[in-house]
Protein backbone atom coordinates (compact mmCIF):
# COMPACT_ATOMS: atom_id res chain seq x y z
CA UNK A 1 0.00 0.00 0.00
CA UNK A 2 1.21 3.48 -0.88
CA UNK A 3 1.57 6.10 1.83
CA UNK A 4 -0.56 9.24 1.60
CA UNK A 5 0.54 12.78 2.30
CA UNK A 6 -1.32 16.07 2.71
CA UNK A 7 -0.34 19.47 1.39
CA UNK A 8 -1.84 22.79 0.35
CA UNK A 9 -1.56 23.93 -3.26
CA UNK A 10 -2.30 27.39 -4.64
CA UNK A 11 -5.04 27.18 -7.27
CA UNK A 12 -5.79 30.62 -8.63
CA UNK A 13 -7.03 32.81 -5.79
CA UNK A 14 -7.83 29.80 -3.57
CA UNK A 15 -5.79 27.37 -1.50
CA UNK A 16 -6.60 23.73 -2.20
CA UNK A 17 -6.06 21.02 0.39
CA UNK A 18 -4.63 18.00 -1.41
CA UNK A 19 -4.26 14.39 -0.32
CA UNK A 20 -1.77 12.57 -2.52
CA UNK A 21 -0.46 9.04 -2.90
CA UNK A 22 2.08 7.66 -5.34
CA UNK A 23 3.92 10.90 -6.11
CA UNK A 24 6.53 10.17 -8.76
CA UNK A 25 4.50 7.58 -10.66
CA UNK A 26 4.21 8.34 -14.37
CA UNK A 27 0.44 8.61 -14.78
CA UNK A 28 -1.72 10.95 -12.68
CA UNK A 29 -5.26 10.25 -11.53
CA UNK A 30 -7.44 13.11 -10.32
CA UNK A 31 -10.08 11.93 -7.83
CA UNK A 32 -13.19 14.12 -7.58
CA UNK A 33 -15.39 13.88 -4.49
CA UNK A 34 -19.15 13.89 -4.03
CA UNK A 35 -21.32 16.47 -2.30
CA UNK A 36 -22.55 15.01 0.98
CA UNK A 37 -22.59 17.19 4.11
CA UNK A 38 -19.15 17.03 5.70
CA UNK A 39 -17.68 15.21 2.68
CA UNK A 40 -14.01 15.55 1.83
CA UNK A 41 -11.73 13.98 -0.72
CA UNK A 42 -10.35 11.66 1.96
CA UNK A 43 -13.79 10.56 3.17
CA UNK A 44 -14.55 9.50 -0.41
CA UNK A 45 -11.23 8.01 -1.46
CA UNK A 46 -9.56 6.72 1.72
CA UNK A 47 -9.49 3.14 0.41
CA UNK A 48 -8.68 3.98 -3.21
CA UNK A 49 -5.63 6.19 -2.71
CA UNK A 50 -3.33 3.75 -0.83
CA UNK A 51 -4.18 0.97 -3.29
CA UNK A 52 -4.03 2.84 -6.58
CA UNK A 53 -1.08 4.92 -5.38
CA UNK A 54 1.03 1.83 -5.98
CA UNK A 55 0.74 2.45 -9.73
CA UNK A 56 -0.45 6.05 -10.18
CA UNK A 57 0.17 9.55 -8.89
CA UNK A 58 -3.18 9.89 -7.11
CA UNK A 59 -4.43 13.44 -6.50
CA UNK A 60 -7.49 13.95 -4.29
CA UNK A 61 -8.28 17.64 -3.67
CA UNK A 62 -10.97 18.90 -1.34
CA UNK A 63 -13.22 20.92 -3.64
CA UNK A 64 -13.37 24.63 -2.89
CA UNK A 65 -16.10 25.00 -0.26
CA UNK A 66 -15.40 21.57 1.24
CA UNK A 67 -13.14 20.29 3.98
CA UNK A 68 -9.83 22.07 4.43
CA UNK A 69 -9.78 23.88 1.09
CA UNK A 70 -10.71 27.56 1.02
CA UNK A 71 -14.27 28.71 1.63
CA UNK A 72 -15.28 31.99 -0.04
CA UNK A 73 -16.34 34.69 2.41
CA UNK A 74 -19.12 35.72 0.03
CA UNK A 75 -19.99 32.42 -1.66
CA UNK A 76 -21.83 32.28 -4.98
CA UNK A 77 -25.40 31.02 -4.92
CA UNK A 78 -26.24 27.81 -6.72
CA UNK A 79 -24.15 24.91 -7.96
CA UNK A 80 -23.73 26.32 -11.50
CA UNK A 81 -21.44 29.09 -10.21
CA UNK A 82 -19.57 26.67 -7.97
CA UNK A 83 -19.05 24.35 -10.94
CA UNK A 84 -17.05 27.03 -12.72
CA UNK A 85 -14.90 27.46 -9.59
CA UNK A 86 -14.29 23.71 -9.35
CA UNK A 87 -13.40 23.29 -13.03
CA UNK A 88 -10.87 26.12 -12.76
CA UNK A 89 -9.56 24.68 -9.49
CA UNK A 90 -8.71 21.35 -11.13
CA UNK A 91 -6.96 22.93 -14.10
CA UNK A 92 -4.96 25.24 -11.81
CA UNK A 93 -4.04 22.23 -9.67
CA UNK A 94 -2.78 20.24 -12.65
CA UNK A 95 -0.88 23.28 -13.92
CA UNK A 96 0.73 23.90 -10.53
CA UNK A 97 1.83 20.27 -10.25
CA UNK A 98 3.10 20.14 -13.83
CA UNK A 99 0.59 17.50 -14.91
CA UNK A 100 -0.28 17.86 -18.59
CA UNK A 101 -2.93 15.13 -18.71
CA UNK A 102 -4.67 13.09 -16.02
CA UNK A 103 -7.15 10.27 -15.69
CA UNK A 104 -10.34 11.30 -13.87
CA UNK A 105 -12.26 9.32 -11.25
CA UNK A 106 -15.44 11.12 -10.21
CA UNK A 107 -18.01 10.17 -7.58
CA UNK A 108 -21.61 11.45 -7.78
CA UNK A 109 -21.37 15.24 -8.16
CA UNK A 110 -17.65 14.69 -8.77
CA UNK A 111 -18.69 12.61 -11.77
CA UNK A 112 -20.59 15.59 -13.16
CA UNK A 113 -17.48 17.71 -12.55
CA UNK A 114 -15.42 15.13 -14.45
CA UNK A 115 -17.82 15.33 -17.40
CA UNK A 116 -17.62 19.13 -17.43
CA UNK A 117 -13.82 18.97 -17.30
CA UNK A 118 -13.85 16.55 -20.22
CA UNK A 119 -16.25 18.83 -22.11
CA UNK A 120 -14.28 22.05 -21.51
CA UNK A 121 -10.70 20.73 -21.42
CA UNK A 122 -10.58 17.45 -23.40
CA UNK A 123 -6.85 17.80 -24.01
CA UNK A 124 -6.13 17.59 -20.26
CA UNK A 125 -7.99 14.30 -19.79
CA UNK A 126 -7.04 10.70 -20.57
CA UNK A 127 -9.40 7.97 -19.29
CA UNK A 128 -12.44 8.61 -17.10
CA UNK A 129 -14.23 6.59 -14.41
CA UNK A 130 -17.67 7.83 -13.34
CA UNK A 131 -19.17 6.27 -10.22
CA UNK A 132 -22.83 6.84 -9.32
CA UNK A 133 -22.53 9.90 -11.48
CA UNK A 134 -24.61 13.00 -11.90
CA UNK A 135 -24.55 14.94 -15.17
CA UNK A 136 -27.40 13.31 -17.09
CA UNK A 137 -30.93 14.65 -16.57
CA UNK A 138 -32.93 12.97 -13.80
CA UNK A 139 -35.54 13.72 -11.19
CA UNK A 140 -33.98 14.47 -7.82
CA UNK A 141 -34.47 11.58 -5.42
CA UNK A 142 -35.91 12.08 -1.96
CA UNK A 143 -32.64 11.00 -0.40
CA UNK A 144 -30.57 13.48 -2.43
CA UNK A 145 -33.05 16.27 -1.66
CA UNK A 146 -32.75 15.48 2.06
CA UNK A 147 -28.93 15.26 1.88
CA UNK A 148 -28.69 18.68 0.28
CA UNK A 149 -31.21 19.92 2.86
CA UNK A 150 -29.27 18.47 5.81
CA UNK A 151 -28.61 21.88 7.33
CA UNK A 152 -32.31 22.69 7.53
CA UNK A 153 -32.29 20.68 10.77
CA UNK A 154 -28.83 19.16 11.39
CA UNK A 155 -28.21 16.52 14.05
CA UNK A 156 -26.05 13.45 14.67
CA UNK A 157 -29.19 11.34 14.26
CA UNK A 158 -29.86 12.82 10.82
CA UNK A 159 -26.21 12.27 9.90
CA UNK A 160 -26.46 8.59 10.88
CA UNK A 161 -29.66 8.28 8.86
CA UNK A 162 -27.98 9.88 5.84
CA UNK A 163 -24.98 7.55 6.06
CA UNK A 164 -27.36 4.58 6.09
CA UNK A 165 -28.56 5.65 2.63
CA UNK A 166 -25.02 5.32 1.23
CA UNK A 167 -24.50 1.64 2.09
CA UNK A 168 -26.40 -1.54 1.31
CA UNK A 169 -24.91 -3.46 4.23
CA UNK A 170 -23.75 -1.44 7.29
CA UNK A 171 -21.21 -4.18 8.11
CA UNK A 172 -19.15 -3.06 5.12
CA UNK A 173 -18.36 0.18 7.00
CA UNK A 174 -17.91 -1.49 10.37
CA UNK A 175 -21.59 -1.68 11.24
CA UNK A 176 -21.50 1.35 13.51
CA UNK A 177 -23.31 4.07 11.58
CA UNK A 178 -23.78 6.11 14.76
CA UNK A 179 -20.03 6.03 15.35
CA UNK A 180 -19.34 7.18 11.80
CA UNK A 181 -21.90 9.96 12.21
CA UNK A 182 -20.36 11.02 15.51
CA UNK A 183 -16.97 11.28 13.81
CA UNK A 184 -18.23 13.13 10.73
CA UNK A 185 -20.73 15.46 12.39
CA UNK A 186 -18.21 17.99 13.81
CA UNK A 187 -16.63 18.41 10.36
CA UNK A 188 -20.07 18.97 8.86
CA UNK A 189 -20.89 21.58 11.49
CA UNK A 190 -17.84 23.73 10.82
CA UNK A 191 -19.22 27.23 10.17
CA UNK A 192 -17.29 27.60 6.91
CA UNK A 193 -18.52 24.24 5.64
CA UNK A 194 -22.10 25.14 6.53
CA UNK A 195 -21.89 28.53 4.81
CA UNK A 196 -20.48 27.06 1.62
CA UNK A 197 -22.91 24.14 1.52
CA UNK A 198 -25.97 26.33 2.08
CA UNK A 199 -24.87 28.51 -0.85
CA UNK A 200 -24.40 25.51 -3.15
CA UNK A 201 -27.81 23.90 -2.74
CA UNK A 202 -30.57 26.36 -1.80
CA UNK A 203 -34.12 25.21 -2.62
CA UNK A 204 -35.60 24.35 -5.03
CA UNK A 205 -32.94 21.67 -5.30
CA UNK A 206 -34.03 20.14 -8.59
CA UNK A 207 -32.48 23.23 -10.18
CA UNK A 208 -29.01 22.14 -9.07
CA UNK A 209 -29.47 18.67 -10.56
CA UNK A 210 -30.50 20.37 -13.81
CA UNK A 211 -27.57 22.82 -13.70
CA UNK A 212 -25.10 19.92 -13.69
CA UNK A 213 -26.58 18.45 -16.89
CA UNK A 214 -24.71 18.51 -20.19
CA UNK A 215 -26.55 18.26 -23.53
CA UNK A 216 -26.68 14.98 -25.42
CA UNK A 217 -24.49 16.37 -28.20
CA UNK A 218 -21.70 16.96 -25.68
CA UNK A 219 -21.88 13.34 -24.53
CA UNK A 220 -21.87 12.07 -28.11
CA UNK A 221 -18.68 14.01 -28.85
CA UNK A 222 -16.76 12.58 -25.87
CA UNK A 223 -14.59 9.91 -27.48
CA UNK A 224 -12.31 9.36 -24.47
CA UNK A 225 -12.52 5.86 -22.92
CA UNK A 226 -15.07 6.04 -20.09
CA UNK A 227 -16.02 3.46 -17.48
CA UNK A 228 -19.37 3.78 -15.71
CA UNK A 229 -19.66 2.19 -12.26
CA UNK A 230 -22.94 2.13 -10.35
CA UNK A 231 -24.51 0.41 -7.38
CA UNK A 232 -27.66 -1.37 -8.49
CA UNK A 233 -29.45 -0.36 -5.28
CA UNK A 234 -28.35 3.29 -5.25
CA UNK A 235 -31.23 5.41 -3.93
CA UNK A 236 -29.33 8.72 -4.00
CA UNK A 237 -28.32 8.83 -7.67
CA UNK A 238 -30.40 6.29 -9.59
CA UNK A 239 -28.90 3.68 -11.89
CA UNK A 240 -30.76 5.37 -14.77
CA UNK A 241 -28.12 8.14 -14.92
CA UNK A 242 -25.42 5.65 -15.93
CA UNK A 243 -27.78 3.85 -18.30
CA UNK A 244 -28.50 7.22 -19.93
CA UNK A 245 -24.78 7.75 -20.53
CA UNK A 246 -24.32 4.16 -21.72
CA UNK A 247 -26.66 4.94 -24.61
CA UNK A 248 -24.88 8.16 -25.60
CA UNK A 249 -21.15 7.97 -24.90
CA UNK A 250 -19.32 6.43 -27.89
CA UNK A 251 -16.36 4.77 -26.10
CA UNK A 252 -17.98 3.43 -22.95
CA UNK A 253 -18.11 0.41 -20.68
CA UNK A 254 -20.31 -0.18 -17.64
CA UNK A 255 -20.04 -2.25 -14.48
CA UNK A 256 -22.95 -2.59 -12.05
CA UNK A 257 -22.46 -3.88 -8.51
CA UNK A 258 -25.37 -5.73 -6.94
CA UNK A 259 -25.96 -5.28 -3.20
CA UNK A 260 -24.42 -1.82 -3.41
CA UNK A 261 -25.79 1.66 -2.98
CA UNK A 262 -23.88 4.93 -3.42
CA UNK A 263 -20.54 4.11 -1.78
CA UNK A 264 -19.33 1.43 -4.20
CA UNK A 265 -15.72 2.51 -3.63
CA UNK A 266 -16.17 1.75 0.08
CA UNK A 267 -18.67 -1.13 0.07
CA UNK A 268 -16.70 -3.05 -2.58
CA UNK A 269 -13.32 -1.37 -2.13
CA UNK A 270 -11.03 -4.16 -3.33
CA UNK A 271 -13.15 -4.97 -6.38
CA UNK A 272 -13.60 -1.29 -7.21
CA UNK A 273 -9.88 -0.58 -6.97
CA UNK A 274 -9.03 -3.56 -9.20
CA UNK A 275 -11.68 -2.52 -11.71
CA UNK A 276 -10.31 1.02 -11.90
CA UNK A 277 -6.70 -0.18 -12.12
CA UNK A 278 -7.51 -2.56 -14.96
CA UNK A 279 -9.40 0.12 -16.88
CA UNK A 280 -6.86 2.91 -16.42
CA UNK A 281 -4.06 0.58 -17.52
CA UNK A 282 -5.79 0.30 -20.89
CA UNK A 283 -7.57 -3.01 -20.59
CA UNK A 284 -11.17 -4.01 -21.06
CA UNK A 285 -13.01 -4.75 -17.82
Amino acid sequence: MSETMETTVKTGSYDTYLTRAGEGNDEAVLFLQGSGPGATAWSNWQFALPSLGESYDCLAPDLIGYGNSDHPDDPPQGVASWLDIWVNQQIELLDNLGVEKAHLVGNSMGGALALHLLHRHPDRVDRVVLMGTMGPPHQITDWLDRLWGFYDDPSEERMAEAISWFVYDPDTVGGDLEGIAEERYPAAMDENVQRSFAAMFPPPRQKHVDDLVLPDLAFQRMDHPILLVHGRDDGIIPLETSLYLLERLPNVQMHVFGQARHWTMIEHAAAFNQLVDDFLSGGKV
